[in-house]
Parts: structure tokens; sequence; C-alpha cells
């Protein structure tokens, strides 16, 4: 993926997102693809090699590293960075359906016939499910790679040694982790900008029910206010016809004898 075609789909995402949309992608963008781009990889790139046993039995430095790291930190990241963005290009798919069927719409009845939709990019109906649904899926994949991270790793720190005792290691060993401090950093740094876009996340749900929920109020002011006025209206029409009706003497049949 070249940075044109990226930088094309962020300002899409960033286009149709509210405030703290644009605030979450940034904190992505800035934070954490960046970093993780720049320099976590390198931090974990010799993990592997420098990761070392106090023994030169064949096998026991592999079973033992694959033991205390089954899931490298740097691909569950990337994993979880895929997972994150995905529903957010899903409400620039849906918009860019909508402004299709606009078009097929004109094609078929021309230029000035009705729209389907007053702003494709509004968030109502359809559009506006989709949105929220992106951002609880976003904060439900963000809470459950901190999970699975806390899991494996029984924690967010890094030990300077473990003790492994894996076949074939003919006793209890010691491993030592390559910088343990600076994966001790990278990490934490990525787990707090996590939670930033999880609480980010959650905000932002408030805001769009908050604001579904003042639109909605809205609405049905506007409806009784026009029903009130509709019916004002009818007794002021039916005052009228009633006032005419008194001008109009009763018929008396002496009066022309």
């Amino acid at each position: 993926m070249n940075w044109a075609f990226l930088q094309g789909l962020l300002s899409g995402v960033n286009k149709y997102s509210t405030a703290f949309g644009r605030i979450w992608l940034s904190v992505v963008f800035i934070f954490r693809l960046l970093v993780y781009v720049v320099a976590a990889e390198r931090v974990w790139g010799d993990d592997q090699k420098d990761f070392t046993c106090n023994t030169a039995q064949p096998g026991c430095h592999n079973v033992c590293y694959d033991y205390f790291f089954p899931v490298s930190h740097i691909r569950l990241w990337a994993l979880q960075l895929i997972f994150v963005t995905c529903p957010s290009f899903l409400v620039v798919m849906h918009v860019a359906y909508r402004e299709e069927r606009e078009r097929r719409n004109r094609e078929k009845h021309g230029e000035n016939c009705g729209r389907l939709y007053l702003d494709t990019g509004k968030k109502r109906g359809g559009l506006w499910w989709t949105y929220f649904l992106s951002l609880v899926f976003k904060a439900v994949v963000d809470a459950a790679f901190l999970y699975v991270l806390y899991y494996i790793y029984e924690a967010y720190t890094f030990p300077r040694m473990v003790k492994c005792s894996q076949f074939p290691c003919p006793n209890i060993v010691d491993c030592f982790i390559s910088r343990p401090t600076e994966k001790r950093i990278f990490t934490l740094f990525m787990v707090g900008t996590s939670i930033l876009c999880i609480i980010l996340s959650i905000i932002e749900m408030f805001y769009l029910l908050g604001k579904r929920c003042r639109d909605c109020i809205v609405e049905r002011k506007r409806r009784n206010q026009m029903n009130v006025v509709s019916l004002m209206s009818n007794k002021e029409n039916g005052n009228i016809f009633q006032s005419h009706s008194l001008l109009v003497p009763a018929y008396n049949p002496n009066m022309h004898k």
C-alpha cells in the first residue's frame, strides 16, 4: 500500500467522522501506527536471536522462547491495528454506496428527480448504525487485544530473566531477554494508547446517542407545534363559518305576506 492510497483512505474517514473520531484517528495514526512502523519493529527485530539461555542443549533455546513468547508483541499489535481500522473504512464504503445509488437514480429519472438522500455523508438511517457499530467494534477489539496480551504474558512488564524447565532442557535453566527495559516502555506506551482509544470510542458513542436523542426530542416538539397550529387553524376556520352563518337571517314565512 503506497502512502497516497493510505492518505486518501484516511482523509475519507476523517471527512465523515465527528470531532472525537478525528482525535481517535490522529491517536491511531501518529501514536500507534507510526510508532509501530518506526520504532517498535526494530525493538523486537532481534528478540529471538538475543534470547539466550545458560545451556547448550539443542532445542532448549527454541522451546523456552516459544513457551514465554507464543505470539510476538509486534505481530499481535499488527493484527490489532488491522482490526481497529477496518470498521472506519466500512463507513467510507457505505457513503460511497449511497453516492452510487444517488448517481444511478439521477441517470434513471433525470437530473431534476427527487434525491434519495439529502446528504449522502450525513449520519442518518443505515449510515448512523454503521458508524455506531463501528465504534462498538473498535472498542471491543482494543479491549480484547489488551486482555489477550495480559493473559498470554501475565502482565505488561518484561522480566530480565526467566526460568525454563521445558523439554528438552536438562533441568531448570536461566534465560535472558534482550533489552527488557526498552520493550517494557514500548509495551506500556502501546497499552496506554489502546486504553485512550477505547475511552475516545466510548465518549463518541455517548455523543452520538445524546445527539440522536436530542434530534428526536426536537423533531417531536416540531410535530407537536405543527399539530397545535393545525388545530388552531381548523378552529379559526370553524369560527369563521359560524360567524357567517350568524349573519344570514332566518327565513320567516310571514315576511312576504
